[in-house]
Parts: structure tokens; C-alpha cells; sequence
């Protein structure tokens, strides 16, 4: 081999091994755009999960019900938040003597219910409000003290979109777990036990008020049996003095 052609390998092996050596130390910058992105991408899910779980939080409170979906809200956050065994003031501004008898703050107070524990956020129920709310397709009751307070629901309207029946609002396993047979029994002790369909079956929801005080319902014709009254309830008579109460 002469001088020109071992010069010409040298040059050729100093080439080649250039090139690998350029290949090799190419290979990290390759690969930390990928880094960068599952990077970026982890923080990304990371900060969705962590929103989500705040929002899911919020939407159990009723400050969340106020911003998206219903106003005034307030009334109904001070009764939800009022201590049983204490005065109180009703959604529609009535004195109650005992906020026990209203059953959304004995309920708060007793099981730590939410407002969702009640209102369940059917999602067809809560697109179908959301759209009636920016519509103004509601109605409300307008009175001098708390004008644009919405109107009450009885069981049936709030257990529509679940297709329970109305008095599964109340008597369900996760609620009062227990049959109109064995609720009877419960109170089969009273001088007027007014789970007995004596005259008609009447719902929960007409002595039982969450946002007011609940109203013994046997009073209307037995004058007498407002001696049985739980703290805090009214008698029809005094019920029926009060502004606002259907």
C-alpha cells in the first residue's frame, strides 16, 4: 500500500468515526423533547385531577347551588346552617322558636346532610333547571320581604326525574330506611299518630318542611292533639297566620 492510499484510509476511518461520534452524543437531544412533554403532561392531568376533585367539593355545597343554578340563595343557605335547639329565622322571614323544626338544619346538624342529600343531582333535572334558570322560565313567590323566593316542591316534584316514587324522597335506604308499616309502628305510641292514613296519605312533605317550620298537620281538626307538638313546629292555625307559606 502506498503513503497516498494509507492516507486516504486514515482520512476515511477519521470521517466514519466522526459521524459516530456525532450520532452518539445526538441521541440524548433526541430524546428530551419527549421528557419535556410527559412532563408537562403529568403536571397537566395532575392539576386537572386536583380541579376536579375541588369542583366536585364545591358542588356538594350550597354556595355552589347559588352561583350556578339559583338566586336569592341566601335564605336558604341561613336555614340550612341554623342550630337546632336554637331561634331561627324561616326562607321567608318568619320567626321559628326552634331551628330543629325545619329539616333541613336538623338533618345538617344530625347526619351532616348536604344539599345534594336531598335535591339529587339527577343530571337531566340539573341541565333542565340550568336551562329554565337562563331562560326565566321559574316561578317565585314575590312578597315584600324576600321578593323572587322560589316556590316550594312537594316529594313528587322532587323525586320526577329520578322516577322514584314521592315517598322514596324520605323512605330509602339511605335516608329512613324503613317501610309506611314499620314508620306507623315507630309512632304508634302518640295520642294521634300521624303516620295513619286515617283519612287520606298524606306526603311526608306536608308536615315535614326543610326550609321553614314543619307544621303538625293533625291540628287542622284536632285542636287537642297540639299538645303532642315537637319544639319549634307550628300548629295549621299558626301556620296558616304566616306570610308566604304554600
Amino acid at each position: 500500500m502506498t503513503n497516498t492510499d494509507e492516507e486516504k484510509t486514515v482520512r476515511e476511518a477519521a470521517s466514519a468515526a466522526d459521524t459516530a461520534g456525532n450520532a452518539v452524543g445526538s441521541a440524548p437531544a433526541a430524546k428530551r423533547p419527549r421528557k419535556r412533554m410527559a412532563v408537562t403532561l403529568g403536571v397537566i392531568a395532575a392539576i386537572v385531577v386536583v380541579a376536579g376533585a375541588g369542583l366536585w367539593v364545591w358542588h356538594e355545597q350550597p354556595s355552589f347551588c347559588g352561583a350556578i343554578c339559583h338566586m336569592p340563595m341566601s335564605q336558604y343557605v341561613d336555614t340550612y346552617e341554623a342550630e337546632p335547639g336554637q331561634a331561627a329565622t324561616d326562607k321567608w322571614g318568619n320567626e321559628v322558636s326552634d331551628a330543629s323544626a325545619m329539616t333541613a338544619a336538623y338533618h345538617r346538624s344530625e347526619t351532616g346532610a348536604t344539599c345534594l342529600s336531598c335535591h339529587e343531582p339527577v343530571l337531566s333535572e340539573q341541565v333542565a333547571e340550568g336551562a329554565n334558570w337562563v331562560s326565566g322560565n321559574y316561578e317565585v313567590v314575590l312578597n315584600p320581604t324576600f321578593d323572587g323566593v322560589l316556590l316550594e316542591r312537594d316529594e313528587n316534584q322532587l323525586t320526577e326525574a329520578s322516577g322514584k316514587a314521592g315517598e322514596e324522597f324520605c323512605l330509602n335506604e339511605s335516608c329512613h330506611n324503613m317501610t309506611r308499616e314499620q314508620l306507623i309502628e315507630k309512632t304508634s305510641d302518640r295520642d294521634f299518630n300521624p303516620h295513619v292514613a286515617q283519612h287520606d296519605n298524606y306526603d311526608c312533605s306536608t308536615c315535614h318542611k326543610a326550609h321553614r317550620a314543619s307544621v303538625y298537620y293533625c291540628t287542622k281538626c284536632h285542636s287537642e292533639a297540639a299538645d303532642e307538638l315537637p319544639a319549634g313546629w307550628l300548629t295549621m292555625k299558626d301556620a296558616e297566620k304566616l306570610e308566604a307559606t304554600a
